[in-house]
């Protein structure tokens, strides 16, 4: 059970992180509709739709959190180099782990990016979902997630407008869930979070190219013994 002195610890602790995130927002309004969409998120709302958020957060109506998400100017990736700094200086050990896991987001309409039937391990069965590639970092200081990669299949990929008109760039190609794993891992060793372990399931563990790069990168990697025990 969540204590009040640790509610208000929270507090501080997510104040102190949208100042180091504020500068990515050009606007106040802006900040302060960003700290409104974190702070919803983290609370026991049923859905996190933007109407519900926007009852959360007190506003009337769901435009402003809706032209954030949708059409304000910011870059989603200077704010995860911002949140790896921020983790490396909280939680940054020199033993720290890299947690790579894949988790799958049920869904009951067509048009969210990625979204078709595939194996869901969060549901434990084939669902009509999202599957989003996940990076953590784990110390004895706390854990984080650090980073995060959308998995977009080639039904998605080879359709090029309908990957336009869910905003999904020209430019994205099909890309297995290791070759996303592997860019994350790429990224954290390149980012301030000290890393000397990595580790992921079988799965990524029986993926050669994913085994390289971490034997190449010299971090200890749990994720090749137990491609080992499988084999």
């Amino acid at each position: 059970m969540i204590t009040e002195s640790a509610a208000a610890q929270w507090d501080l602790e997510l104040d102190d992180l949208f100042l180091t995130i504020g500068h990515r927002f050009g606007r106040v309004e802006l900040r302060r509709r960003m700290r409104d969409y974190v702070r919803g998120l983290l609370a026991p709302v049923a859905r996190k739709n933007s109407w519900q958020l926007a009852e959360q957060a007190g506003h009337a109506t769901p435009d402003g959190l809706q032209h954030l998400l949708a059409g304000s100017k910011w870059q989603p990736d200077d704010i995860r180099d911002d949140l790896q700094q921020y983790v490396a200086d909280k939680f940054g050990k020199c033993d720290g782990v890299l947690i790579i896991d894949d988790t799958g987001f049920v869904k009951k309409g067509i048009t969210s990016a990625g979204v078709q039937r595939q194996y869901s391990g969060t549901a434990g069965r084939t669902e009509n979902c999202q599957i989003g590639v996940f990076a953590a970092y784990a110390s004895a200081c706390g854990r984080a997630l650090v980073d995060r990669e959308l998995y977009l299949p080639k039904s998605w990929t080879e359709d090029r407008e309908r990957c336009r008109t869910a905003r999904v760039p020209d430019e994205r190609e099909f890309a297995t869930k290791g070759e996303l794993a592997r860019h994350m891992v790429l990224r954290a060793l390149a980012s301030p979070l000290p890393i000397a372990w990595v580790t992921a399931d079988s799965a990524y563990g029986q993926d050669n190219r994913f085994r390289r790069l971490l034997e190449q990168s010299g971090v200890g990697s749990l994720s090749v013994a137990a491609a080992t025990l499988l084999r």
